[in-house]
C-alpha cells in the first residue's frame, strides 16, 4: 500500500468558500447545477431524463432498478442535509453504499455520511455532487468511483476526465477540503472489468493527484490485488463487492491518511 500527501492552499472564510463555489461551479463544468435539471424530471433528485445539457461524458445509467434506487436513496438524505452537517462524506458506487450501518461502527467518534448509490458511475458522481455533498459543508471526503463506468465500455480517459471535473468541483467549493482519493478496486475479467483497464485508469488518477493539494491518495488497487491484478474471492465473493474481511481492511488502510488530514485523532 501506497500512500502520497501533497501540501494544503491558504485559509479562505466560509462565506469565501461559498462564493467561490457557486461562480466556479460554473466556470468549472460550464453547465448548471444538478439542481436545475428538476424542470425536466418528476424530482429534483431523479435521473435527468436524457444526457443533452450535463456535465462530464461517458455513461449515466437509466436501469428502472437504478433510477428508482438513485432517487430514493438521493431523497432520503434531503430529509437527513441539517442532520449530517459537517460530515465526512464517503461518495461512490455499491461499495461505499455496501457499508451501510458498519461505516460509522467502523470509524467510532468521526461523524460519517455514506452517500454511496449502488450502480453509479463518474457522471452521476458529477451531476450530484451540488445535493449530497456541499449542502453538507462536510468536513472531509472519501472517494471512490469509477468500477462501474468499465462495466458501461467507458474509456479509461472518459472515467478520468469526469472525475477530474468531480474534484475540479469539491475544490472550487472548498479548496482546503481533505480529500482521501481511493484507487478502484481490483476485480475481474469475468466481471467486465479487465485489470489492464482498472491499472489505466488508476495510472490516470494517479497524474491527477498533484493538481490537488488537499488531496490524498489511497492504493486500494494494490491493498486487495491477489498478486495477478484480480480480486481475492475470500474478500470478494463475487469479485466485485468486498465482504466483512474486505471491509475490515479497507478500515484499517484508511486510518493512516485519515489521521493525517484530521479525520481521527
Amino acid at each position: 500500500m501506497s500512500i502520497e500527501k501533497i501540501g494544503i492552499h491558504p485559509v479562505l472564510s466560509h462565506n469565501s468558500r461559498r462564493t467561490l463555489a457557486c461562480f466556479s461551479l460554473l466556470v468549472v463544468l460550464l453547465l448548471p447545477s444538478a439542481a436545475s435539471y428538476s424542470a425536466e424530471t418528476a424530482s429534483p433528485f431523479a435521473i435527468p431524463a436524457t444526457n443533452e445539457g450535463l456535465p462530464g461524458a461517458g455513461p449515466i445509467r437509466r436501469y428502472e432498478w437504478f433510477q428508482n434506487l438513485w432517487e430514493s436513496r438521493r431523497s432520503t438524505w434531503a430529509e437527513s442535509v441539517t442532520e449530517d452537517q459537517g460530515a465526512v462524506v464517503f461518495l461512490g458506487d455499491s461499495i461505499i453504499q455496501g457499508w451501510g450501518e458498519g461505516l460509522p461502527a467502523a470509524f467510532p467518534g468521526m461523524k460519517v455520511a455514506n452517500r454511496g448509490i449502488s450502480g453509479d458511475t463518474t457522471r452521476g458522481v458529477l451531476i450530484r455532487l451540488e445535493e449530497d455533498v456541499f449542502a453538507l459543508n462536510p468536513s472531509g471526503l472519501v472517494l471512490l468511483i469509477g468500477t462501474n463506468d468499465l462495466e458501461e465500455n467507458a474509456t479509461p480517459d472518459v472515467i478520468a476526465g469526469n472525475v477530474k471535473l468531480v474534484l475540479d468541483a469539491l475544490t472550487a467549493f472548498d479548496p482546503e477540503l481533505p480529500i482521501i482519493f481511493c484507487d478502484v478496486f481490483p476485480s475481474s475479467e469475468t466481471m467486465r472489468r479487465p485489470t489492464e483497464q482498472i491499472q489505466q485508469v488508476n495510472a490516470l488518477y494517479l497524474e491527477l493527484v498533484p493538481e490537488y493539494p488537499q488531496l490524498v491518495r489511497l492504493d486500494t488497487f494494490t491493498l486487495f490485488d491477489n498478486g495477478e491484478g484480480d480480486a481475492k474471492p475470500e474478500e470478494f465473493p463475487d469479485l466485485l463487492h468486498p465482504n466483512e474481511l474486505g471491509y475490515a481492511k479497507w478500515e484499517e488502510a484508511l486510518r493512516s491518511p485519515m489521521r493525517s488530514v484530521g479525520f481521527l485523532p
